[in-house]
């Protein structure tokens, strides 16, 4: 869990940057689409879609392009087929990579994706070759000054929430992926303020990363994101926090 919590910091500062390049709203529309031919168009019965709707809305996407590609999604109006698979593979230290996909041209995506893991030292694998050693949760992750851990286990496990854990400069809180809006929106009644909170792919265990290696997992990482038919970048990466404090003080 600890590779988690650190690899999501390093995922707020990409995520920024990806906005700033524009492929944000390339990623969010691929995202409302398949939320909405899976579940529907109506947000109210549809938390993938809702929550697509509200990142969307946080990156400042027009109301017309959300719309246009719910739509896409329900098929009221006619676009490209997107397909959402995984892609799994290994990095530095055998670090285990897992890849989520949404593409309307698979063997587009393969190359390009076969091409950055050579790139980089990885080495792209078959289906279920890392798959297994990561568990879809729900994940909240919250600065200590937010809340106690105590509070945060009164409201989080009265939610419906699995646990409560102390990572040393935050505090996460694990639910099932079926308690996980529930529990959400627990917080949110109590205006109790997270950093992140979505459902995600949580590793069983973790490797911890040397500073070269960390260093050549951060760029690989980024690498990937950088593919607009990638949609999210899962690993079991721990990069400690002296070794992030050294790269990042190296910038």
């Amino acid at each position: 869990m600890s590779g988690h919590s650190k690899w999501s910091k390093i995922k707020r500062y990409k995520e920024a940057s990806d906005a700033k390049k524009g492929k944000v709203f390339t990623k969010l529309i691929k995202e409302l689409t398949i939320a909405a031919r899976m579940a529907g168009g109506d947000p109210d019965t549809n938390p993938r879609l809702r929550k697509a709707i509200a990142d969307s809305k946080v990156q400042n996407m027009p109301n017309d392009n959300i719309e246009r590609a719910i739509k896409k999604g329900t098929g009221e109006i006619a676009g490209g087929a997107i397909e959402e698979y995984n892609m799994e593979g290994y990095g530095p230290s055998g670090v285990a990579i897992l890849i989520q996909i949404q593409s309307d041209n698979s063997n587009r995506t393969l190359a390009e994706i076969r091409h950055i893991f050579q790139k980089h030292g990885g080495n792209l694998g078959a289906e279920g070759c890392v798959a297994w050693m990561f568990d879809k949760k729900g994940f909240l992750a919250f600065e200590k000054t937010a809340a106690s851990e105590d509070i945060l286990m009164e409201v989080g496990l009265e939610a419906g929430a699995d646990d409560v854990r102390d990572k040393g400069d935050q505090l996460e809180v694990i639910t099932t992926p079926s308690a996980f809006e529930n529990v959400k929106k627990a917080f949110d009644d109590k205006n109790i303020k997270y950093d992140v909170a979505e459902v995600s792919m949580i590793p069983q265990t973790v490797v911890p990363l040397e500073k070269r290696d960390a260093e050549t997992m951060i760029r690989f990482v980024e690498s990937l994101e950088d593919n607009e038919d990638v949609q999210n970048v899962f690993t079991n990466a721990d990069i400690p926090d002296e070794v992030m404090k050294e790269i990042e003080s190296a910038k």
